[in-house]
């Protein structure tokens, strides 16, 4: 019987609701607002820009600013939803389902750029952030310095209250666009006996949108994926910066302190920012999946759809599971995360795991989908081209790899 002589039923997606001991009625409800926004809004401007390398429009930057989700970690008494990890990669998985790039616009809010000397200031920048009236870069590497930070050779040297950096930055993503540059500098070599990371710490460069202050140079990285905003490498000559914007951390009000130094307060951000990463991860592969599933009901061969045929049942299935273990573990370690644990190691795993997971699935899912997954007329070649960046970023796999085994056996 073919399937001329037989209709059948497509079987929609079924996207992932929450489940014990993580569901409650308040981030569910954040789920399905998230869920409705990344296919109503996010979508459509997904598949219209992401083919021109354009940049988000300002209106959906604005539109995700009053659902406040740009304040979704700041306590609501500086003016945002006072929630935790969870619930912010909750809401990134969704929009990252739609278009990577706008799940990751939520990580320069969340109080980045905010905790300067002054604690007047800090509080209204705390505000203006959870507004999504402050969204900054963070400029952390260099040519030279991408997973080895402590390598950062940028200068910053004091002249009386002001700091001057000089250097060269690369990486640095909506630098342009944002309110602010956050730039991780050198301001002494270290002494015999410390760490290579002693003297570096965050400063804060305020700008205007759409321009770079005075002394600094942008230059668009041409990228294959993650379009959405742009991404530059960036001089620094003679840029100048007041002392009062030496900042004691770069993650809002995630446990960084003056006494901790800036650079130990950059590594405890980068642990939420591997989890962040990883649900974003998940969310492309959960993308991929979803496309599949409509896919192998839609494409006929040999008289039926194609996902009659076992080998290609049995690949969708794999890609389901694993992106299921995917975000069982995100949210676990979210969950470690907003209970004060470092979990330093597990930020690691679930970086490692949920990205490498979504390189391998949306590759699946171009096979699935045969020479009309290498066209662009398939969502599915964006989400193998983004997924393929989330390796890479926050930390390669390597660097993952070696802070888990780091813990587990003696460091050569």
């Amino acid at each position: 019987m073919t399937r001329s002589d037989t209709r059948r039923d497509t079987i929609a997606p079924q996207p992932p609701e929450l489940a014990s001991p993580w569901r409650t009625e308040a981030r569910a409800a954040l789920q399905a607002e998230a869920r409705a926004f990344a296919r109503e809004t996010v979508m459509p401007i997904a598949d219209e820009l992401d083919p021109q390398k354009a940049q988000m429009p300002p209106s959906l930057i604005a539109a995700m600013a009053a659902k406040g989700w740009f304040g979704i970690t700041i306590p609501q008494e500086h003016g945002g939803l006072g929630l935790g990890v969870f619930e912010y990669c909750l809401v990134s998985e969704e929009l990252a389902r739609s278009w990577l790039s706008v799940g990751s616009i939520l990580a320069r809010g969340q109080g980045l750029g905010t905790q300067t000397l002054d604690p007047e200031r800090r509080s209204a920048l705390m505000r203006r952030s959870a507004k999504g009236e402050w969204i900054g870069s963070i400029s952390l590497s260099e040519p030279n310095a991408g997973s080895d930070l402590a390598g950062v050779s940028t200068k910053a040297v004091r002249e009386g209250d002001t700091w001057v950096l000089t250097g060269r930055k690369r990486w640095a993503g909506f630098a342009k666009g944002a309110h602010f540059i956050e730039v991780l500098a050198r301001t002494r070599e270290p002494k015999p006996g410390e760490f290579r990371s002693a003297g570096l710490e965050p400063f804060l460069v305020v700008k205007q949108p759409g321009t770079f202050p005075e002394g600094m140079k942008g230059r668009v990285i041409d990228k294959i994926g993650y379009h959405g905003f742009e991404t530059f490498e960036l001089d620094l000559e003679g840029v100048r910066v007041p002392e009062s914007d030496r900042l004691t951390g770069l993650y809002g009000d995630q446990g960084a302190d003056a006494d901790s130094g800036g650079f130990a307060a950059v590594q405890r951000g980068l642990n939420i920012a591997r989890v962040h990463t990883a649900a974003r991860a998940v969310g492309v592969a959960r993308a991929a999946v979803e496309d599949c599933q409509l896919y192998l009901q839609e494409r006929e061969q040999f008289g039926h759809p194609i996902g009659d045929f076992q080998a290609l049942r049995f690949a969708l299935a794999d890609m389901a599971a694993d992106v299921t273990q995917a975000r069982a573990f995100w949210q676990q370690v979210a969950h470690l995360l907003d209970q004060g644990e470092p979990a330093e190691a597990e930020s690691a795993m679930v970086k490692l795991t949920c990205t490498e997971m979504a390189v391998r699935v949306t590759n699946q899912a171009m096979q699935l989908h045969g020479g009309n997954g290498y066209t662009t007329e398939r969502r599915v070649e964006r989400y193998w081209r983004d997924a393929r960046l989330t390796t890479i970023f926050e930390g390669t796999s390597e660097i993952q790899r070696r802070i888990i085994s780091d813990r587990m056996l003696p460091r050569p």
